[in-house]
């Protein structure tokens, strides 16, 4: 094909000639300008008309996009049910964590209602005839966090009342000074076996063989560690709270004044040093500067230990 092209204002002419692909390829081209300009003007006059709210564009463009907003609305109801869902199973858990609370409170000694203000489980709104709203899964959602806060707070009491109990624990003479050796010679009046005489016998004799482990019975601070004319090798431990152990007639001493001794730990063997007809520990309790007698502590701690042995069973 040729096209010639006159230009009258220069007087000249050109022509112009097109094959078959050339001509496609300029209607092909035509095409989509005509096409995006197409799209472009619809979108321009479209858009134009909804926001200046033109006869019967308002409603064209609610049909356009409802499929959108159902799309968007089914998915966000999706997501609201599993975290209503995620939130009762949290409920219950909640629940659970009270009423592990409330058993544990009462062996730290602590009530409860101290630190409940509100009743034990909610959500109720779950088992409403509506699906939940954005509203009430938030509001729930604000009541769970308070309450969890409120439990927080809670636990903490009683962990640090029963880390006080066990600390307290830890620092009474419960303990056997020497395991499984029984009691020689008790606290009180008896006849001296050196002098004859009646005397006062300060604390509790327990015989083993020279070398038999002796154990700290709390934990404390050594504060006397010497070789006494009566006591022999002799070992005194504070506990706090005024309250002292003292061990005597060692033939070996494991440790010196200013020690950190736990309960339980040795800290010296049986001997027969000092004023002793044979091998056995002196042990002694004293409370504010008076001698005690140590069988109650003593029996207090079997008794102790007999408890939390059935809690086990």
């Amino acid at each position: 094909m040729h096209i010639i092209i006159t230009d009258a204002w220069l007087a000249r002419s050109q022509a112009v000639h097109l094959n078959g692909a050339k001509l496609l390829g300029a209607a092909a081209l035509a095409s989509v300008m005509t096409m995006f300009g197409a799209v472009a003007l619809y979108h321009w006059v479209f858009l134009e008309g909804v926001r200046q709210g033109w006869p019967g564009f308002v409603p064209v463009a609610k049909l356009v996009t409802q499929g959108e907003v159902d799309s968007k609305e089914l998915y966000m109801r999706e997501n609201l049910d599993a975290m209503a869902r995620k939130l009762g199973e949290m409920q219950a858990r909640m629940m659970q964590i009270d009423s592990l609370g409330e058993r544990v409170s009462g062996l730290a000694g602590l009530k409860p209602e101290e630190f409940k203000a509100e009743p034990v489980g909610s959500g109720g709104i779950l088992v409403g005839g509506h699906p939940i709203t954005v509203e009430e899964l938030q509001a729930a959602m604000g009541e769970l966090d308070q309450r969890s806060a409120s439990r927080v707070d809670w636990l903490t009491a009683v962990e640090s009342r029963l880390f006080d109990q066990k600390m307290q624990r830890s620092l009474i003479p419960t303990q056997e000074p020497v395991l499984g050796a029984r009691v020689g010679s008790p606290f009180g009046y008896r006849i001296d076996p050196i002098t004859g005489n009646t005397a006062l016998h300060t604390g509790l004799d327990f015989p083993a063989d020279t070398g038999t482990p002796i154990y700290a019975a709390a934990g404390g601070v050594v504060i006397v560690q010497e070789l006494h004319h009566a006591y022999g090798n002799m070992v005194e431990v504070d506990h706090g709270n005024n309250l002292i152990t003292r061990y005597a007639h060692a033939s070996k001493v494991f440790v010196k004044k200013g020690d950190i001794v736990k309960r339980g730990q040795k800290i010296a063997e049986v001997g027969s040093t000092g004023r002793s007809t044979g091998p056995h520990l002196h042990f002694e309790v004293w409370v504010a500067g008076v001698v005690q007698d140590p069988r109650p502590f003593l029996n207090a701690g079997e008794s102790l230990a007999a408890t939390e042995l059935a809690k086990t069973r």
